[in-house]
């Protein structure tokens, strides 16, 4: 059976209309007579998306119970029943209600589209589960509901639904989206231009990588390999050299030139590993690329040219950027060299030769260290010497031989001192084994005169048989041993790596790797002071450097007072104590140098961030605190003083009654203003962890009628339904009275007229459940944890309106307690607060055992 097509409708915000293209679309393939249903479509009350409903066949949704309330959802079963063409399935990172089978709606789809069904669907940008951080960073409100980047990608088709910020407010204000009661709030928050322009961007970029993921999809179907500049995709190609900071600084020049160009960094490896760039070069590189927004890249190729252009074309590249050769020009004379190369090999791609100080200097190699160690090469030259004289003696008195095998022995005598000692013994083994040759074994003899021709060509076949064989032992031998060094160095880089990411803190981690690698004493990062930079005189003095972080036993307090120095930069210096390491060694520690020097910037910028969060939090509460005492103190100060002048002014006279309502004005003023100071004093003790809490078992049939009783008169009329059996809490009484006044306090004041509020509880799981129901416009499942921060009432708003300290307030109380505070859904509309707080006493489930 051939799986359905799944087309998703991806729109910035909510309101932009992704649900009524979604319903025009199913409208058109109705009219084409494809049978269409519509298996879940969420209106939100708006009527304009209703109507687009119109004649729709709909699959009657499922009602779920969930802890006493229903529910509807999709009817999943009912719709794989009808098996029609096309379902309309609406809010793809839908979470569904405990008890369905799937626990996502977009899991649901994937059980449509596999019995051949094709989906059309939607989802908001916020819902996507990579930019979830960044939206809840950009808007403040962290979205719960997400789906998987890639549920969205497999879809056939995405359609970007796309409004402008001020348009999409324009439809806010017009009551389009949102109910009149809750239009305010919206464009205040969520809805602010801003919050839409950066949702908008993330929507376009999010769809942009999309399609160029289709684009490069295609291409490898269709097997192009040719640049396509539907972006600009610059390329730097870095080889370790000095030259490298220059080349990615010009490549991001010319990236930035174009409006969402790429910068990918590139460094061709030889494929044998053998002989490789700085790695302390690399690694300072690779940081500077990707502190410019690029990315890098490591490939291997024996073809210079060959890899770097295949990297290039398969990424997209556009344009590439290369170093003015450093080779001199007698090197340039004998090879083109890569650059030139490449440029003639780019076809379509742009190249960019970019000239630099090292150009033309020739390439600065560290001295190459001999293939074999010093005894065996001292070995073979003493082979040679002795070995050669013995074996001609040898010769001389045994039987005749011809001078065929003659030059055979000592062709073989040749060899093993080539094994022994490598290309320079050899060189002297086989030119006086030609001697002796020529003056023992060939005639005339003992004269250095050839006689015949053919002696001539077997002793020079002889020399260079000796020669090429010396020189092939001694490559091989050099080989083995840097290939050796190399795997050490590559386990030695591995080791670090890997201690560093099982660290918790990297940069200590690095540098106790560092020194457990070398067998060192101590390992110490040095910093020059402010006052000692640009004075040489003075860098050469202990007290102008400080131990910035340091392992192991006595560690140096200036690079003379350890056996490695290795700079990192003009300031910073790793010091090594305990042995002086080789030069190969020197070249490891460079690049976990440049390690180092990154990991303390990552530590400084975590400090930094640590100190300055308090500093930023207590600015924004100073700000709300005095944006809190504008709005909330103004209005029952100004009520208790009208009513307090009112009844001192000489001018009018009151009679009781009169009297009376004044003073209960006075009296419930300042009830409010005492409440407002006493949660303002209570949330400053939370957040500076000096609130005392002294729990105890306390019943709620005790607790909730002392919090009606202190919200007097308007609290009349809410109902409560407390069972009997229910177990006491353990909670401060107090505490739990300021955080039940609050929650109850703001129910009524969301309550529709002649609709009061509803108090249930109950026992779960060794928890005391207590739900404070209202039946009022509610809050959507996205502001949630909106309403949980302090300090919200923020403009020259009504007091009334919003959410002020109170739910801030009661959920540091309640966690305080050790309970929870959560928001749900009222069946039918409205919001249900729900208490959780620990049960004094064991819970038993039902059917336990006595």
């Amino acid at each position: 059976m051939p799986r359905g097509e799944l087309r998703i409708y991806l729109g910035a915000a909510p309101g932009v209309g992704k649900t009524y293209a979604m319903l025009e679309e199913a409208h058109r393939r109705a009219e084409r007579g494809t049978d269409v249903v519509i298996g879940f479509v969420e209106t939100h009350g708006r009527a304009h998306t209703a109507a687009m409903i119109g004649d729709l066949e709909q699959v009657p949704r499922r009602t779920i119970t969930y802890r006493g309330t229903e529910f509807p959802e999709m009817d999943l079963d009912a719709v794989l029943a009808r098996r029609p063409e096309v379902a309309v399935v609406d809010e793809l990172a839908h979470t569904n209600v405990p008890g369905s089978r799937n626990e996502k709606r977009w899991q649901d789809i994937q059980e449509l589209l596999d019995a051949g069904i094709t989906v059309l669907s939607t989802v908001n940008v916020q819902h996507l589960e990579s930019v979830n951080d960044v939206v809840a960073q950009i808007t403040g409100t962290i979205q719960r509901e997400t789906v998987p980047d890639e549920a969205v990608r497999v879809a056939e088709q995405v359609e970007l639904v796309d409004m402008t910020p001020e348009a999409l407010r324009r439809r806010m204000a017009h009551g389009n989206i949102y109910r009149p009661d809750r239009i305010d709030a919206a464009l205040g928050n969520y809805f602010r231009v801003g919050n839409l322009t950066a949702l908008r961007e993330l929507a376009l970029l999010w769809l942009a990588d999309k399609v160029d993921d289709q684009l490069d999809a295609y291409r490898a179907q269709q097997g192009i390999s040719d640049t396509w500049e539907a972006r600009e995709r610059v390329v730097v190609a870095l080889t370790g050299g000095p030259e490298g900071a220059t080349l990615i600084r010009r490549a991001a020049r010319i990236a930035a030139r174009s409006k969402g160009a790429d910068l990918l960094a590139v460094h061709v490896a030889r494929s044998d590993g053998l002989a490789g760039a700085d790695p302390a070069q690399l690694a300072r590189q690779r940081v500077l690329v990707e502190s410019l927004g690029g990315t890098y890249h490591h490939v291997l190729g024996t073809d210079i040219p060959a890899a770097l252009l295949d990297f290039a074309r398969g990424v997209n590249a556009t344009q590439l950027v290369l170093g003015a050769s450093r080779r001199g020009r007698f090197a340039q004379l004998l090879s083109r060299g890569v650059g030139v190369t490449t440029a003639a090999l780019s076809g379509p791609i742009d190249v960019h030769l970019v000239t630099h100080p090292e150009a033309g200097r020739g390439r600065r190699t560290a001295g190459v260290p001999a293939a074999l160690s010093r005894r065996r090469r001292l070995f073979g030259f003493a082979l040679a010497g002795l070995g050669m004289p013995l074996l001609t003696l040898l010769l001389r008195v045994l039987p005749e031989l011809s001078l065929t095998n003659d030059i055979l022995l000592f062709l073989a005598g040749v060899v093993g001192v080539a094994l022994v000692g490598g290309l320079w013994p050899a060189l002297v083994a086989a030119l006086g084994s030609s001697l002796l040759l020529n003056w023992f074994f060939t005639p005339p003899f003992r004269t250095l005169t050839i006689a015949e021709g053919d002696n001539l060509l077997a002793l020079g076949v002889f020399v260079g048989v000796a020669v090429a064989v010396s020189w092939v032992v001694d490559v091989a031998a050099r080989r083995t041993r840097e290939a050796a060094r190399a795997s050490a160095d590559a386990q030695t880089l591995a080791t670090v790596a890997g201690g560093v990411l099982r660290g918790e803190r990297p940069l200590p981690a690095l540098l106790d790797r560092l020194r457990e690698t070398f067998g060192l004493r101590a390992v110490s990062v040095l910093e020059l002071s402010a006052e000692a930079e640009g004075r040489p005189d003075r860098a050469r003095d202990e007290g102008a450097w400080r131990v910035v972080a340091s392992v192991g036993d006595r560690p140096a307090g200036s690079p003379s007072a350890g056996e490695t120095a290795v700079p990192v930069d003009e300031r910073l210096t790793v010091v090594l104590s305990g042995r002086r390491l080789e030069a190969a060694d020197r070249r490891i520690v460079e690049a976990f140098a440049a390690q180092a020097a990154v990991a303390l910037k990552q530590e400084r910028l975590a400090e930094e961030a640590a100190t300055a969060r308090p500093l930023a939090e207590a600015d924004r509460m100073r700000t709300a605190l005095l944006a809190a005492v504008s709005h909330d103190l103004r209005t029952p100060l100004a009520s208790a003083k009208a009513a307090v002048s009112s009844l001192r002014s000489p001018d009018v006279e009151f009679d009781a009654d009169d009297r009376t309502e004044l003073l209960a004005t006075a009296e419930e003023s300042l009830d409010r203003l005492a409440r407002l100071v006493a949660n303002l004093l209570d949330m400053s003790r939370l957040q500076a962890g000096v609130l005392g809490v002294t729990t105890t078992a306390i019943g709620l049939e005790d607790a909730v009628p002392r919090a009606l009783d202190d919200l007097g008169a308007p609290a009349a009329d809410v109902a409560t339904d407390l069972p009997a059996d229910l177990p006491a809490a353990q909670a401060d009484p107090g505490l739990l009275e300021r955080v039940l006044v609050n929650i109850v306090a703001n129910a009524l004041r969301h309550s529709p007229p002649g609709q009061p509020p509803t108090i249930t509880a109950s026992a779960h799981g060794g928890q005391v459940e207590l739900r404070v129901i209202d039946t009022g416009p509610g809050i959507p499942a996205d502001q949630w944890e909106h309403v949980f921060l302090p300090f919200q009432r923020l403009g020259d708003r009504d007091n009334t309106t919003g959410v002020g300290l109170g739910l801030a307030l009661s959920r540091g109380l309640a966690e305080a307690m050790g309970g929870s505070i959560t928001p749900e859904t009222t069946p039918g509309g409205g919001l249900t607060m729900v208490l959780r707080l620990p049960a004094a006493q064991p819970v038993r489930s039902e059917g336990a055992q006595g």
